[in-house]
């Protein structure tokens, strides 16, 4: 499969080549250049397989051989052997119409396990394949940070450098990244946003003689492996849920700041998957909400809350849901983003708006809400969410339909976010490998919010040469 770009000038480039660009050559994103069609009967197979199996036919589609299918299936094997349930992702009933697809019984305890476990293995299997050591950056909200770290570390040719936000992300969190003591794996809290880290991340990367010169990698969902891998999980819980409500439209609501989450169930729905409604979950960084409601993409002013990992206003997958909104049409996506550039803002028309409300209902759930919201399904059903799948579970009740099915992405373990639990009175267990981090030295550097210190830090770790 051939693999372009949102903006139109990088094309005809492969499975393993858009793996390690990573962000477009041109500064947009990578997407297929035809999304492949699964027919009705060929979901009906697909419906009996495991998640593994499943992940194997998923990713077959746009691998397209450049990896011999025996070793595809032994990194897919080795990338959801590290999972804590046989499933991967199990579904759960919490209630009548109203399941949650849990995501977060990998070794990190988020969501982010699922795509950078595989990614991770991936890149070691590149850089044996090629000789070349490979340079990871990335930035977080808080959850991919330790989920690309353990998905990387100890492997050889790889060294990785991940950007924070000090100060803005859970103590878990916080301790999940900066407890690894590794040569290989720099860690950086900057003063400022995720969304200060994430612009330094893309300048970094659209400088390309220094991408290229030291082979610069991406783990953040601007990697469309990322994608590729979430879309998987939407496959499989539509079959658990379909199989139980036969004639009910299933629907997914989904906590999202950055809109991989949400892009990869736009990416299943166009595959053929025959999903309902998409339900955008958001928190007071609701961007996401005003372009659905309104048609305009602005960001506001930033807000910490009680759901960190969505304290995002600039959403890095945005551009290729826009490539689809117009119709794939690259040199209208380019001045979009150019106009974003420079107003800081994008208006879509009257026609292309109603084409947003066909893709996607959208809920931002304010603080009290969201802390309201554990503490009822508590209460109710004795199920404990996290505060970023009470986001996405608020939403449902928002915009489901009493007689639709829905599937909420339970994207993190509670423990992670032990500081928003609290606060609902509610006393939770740690899971052991959590407890554990408690005890350990913190190994990080604080730096400011700059790429030039960005750029210093990572002389070290990768031993740049000025020659």
């Amino acid at each position: 499969m051939n693999f372009v770009s949102t903006r139109g000038k990088v094309n005809n480039i492969g499975f393993i080549e858009t793996v390690l660009m990573g962000l477009a050559n041109d500064g947009g994103l990578l997407v297929p250049e035809k999304i492949p069609q699964i027919p009705a009967e060929k979901l009906e197979a697909l419906s009996k397989l495991t998640y593994q199996e499943l992940a194997f036919e998923i990713f077959s589609y746009f691998v397209e051989g450049e990896i011999p299918e025996n070793e595809l299936k032994e990194l897919i094997e080795k990338s959801y052997s590290t999972f804590r349930h046989p499933e991967v992702t199990p579904v759960k009933k919490v209630k009548d119409n109203m399941f949650v697809l849990e995501l977060f019984h990998g070794p990190t305890f988020a969501f982010k396990d699922i795509a950078l476990q595989f990614l991770g293995n991936l890149y070691s299997y590149v850089s044996k394949k090629t000789g070349e050591t490979i340079h990871i950056l990335g930035a977080t909200s808080g959850d991919t940070g330790a989920s690309a770290i353990e998905g990387v570390r100890g492997k050889e040719g790889i060294r990785i450098c991940i950007l924070h936000p000090h100060g803005k992300v859970s103590k878990v969190q916080e301790l999940q990244m900066t407890t690894i003591d590794d040569q290989s794996v720099l860690n950086l809290a900057i003063k400022g946003t995720f969304d200060d880290g994430q612009r330094i991340i893309k300048e970094l990367f659209a400088d390309v003689d220094l991408k290229n010169k030291y082979h610069l990698r991406a783990i953040n969902s601007i990697n469309f492996v990322r994608i590729l891998a979430q879309t998987v999980y939407y496959f499989y819980a539509y079959f658990q849920v379909a199989k139980e409500n036969e004639g009910k439209n299933v629907n997914f609501s989904v906590p999202t700041g950055n809109f991989g989450d949400i892009f990869a169930g736009y990416l299943a729905k166009k595959m053929g998957l025959p999903v309902g409604k998409l339900i955008v979950a958001t928190n007071e960084n609701n961007i996401l909400e005003g372009f659905i409601r309104d048609g305009i993409y602005k960001p506001g002013e930033f807000q910490s809350t009680y759901s960190p990992s969505m304290d995002i206003q600039v959403a890095s997958n945005f551009e290729r849901y826009l490539y689809y909104l117009l119709k794939e049409d690259s040199k209208a996506v380019s001045e979009l983003m150019e106009n974003f550039k420079s107003e800081g803002k994008i208006v879509v028309n009257t026609e292309q708006l109603l084409q947003v409300k066909k893709d996607f209902a959208a809920h931002g759930v304010v603080g009290e809400e969201c802390l309201q919201t554990i503490s009822k399904y508590y209460e109710d059903t004795n199920y404990l969410l996290d505060p970023h799948t009470a986001c996405g579970v608020a939403a449902y009740e928002q915009c489901n339909d009493s007689h639709e099915v829905c599937v909420t992405l339970a994207t993190a373990h509670p423990a992670k976010f032990n500081e928003s639990i609290e606060r609902c009175e509610i006393k939770q267990s740690f899971p052991e490998q959590i407890n554990e981090l408690f005890n350990k030295p913190q190994f990080l550097e604080v730096i400011e919010a700059d790429k030039n210190e960005v750029v210093h830090q990572l002389e070290t770790l990768f031993r740049f040469s000025a020659n």
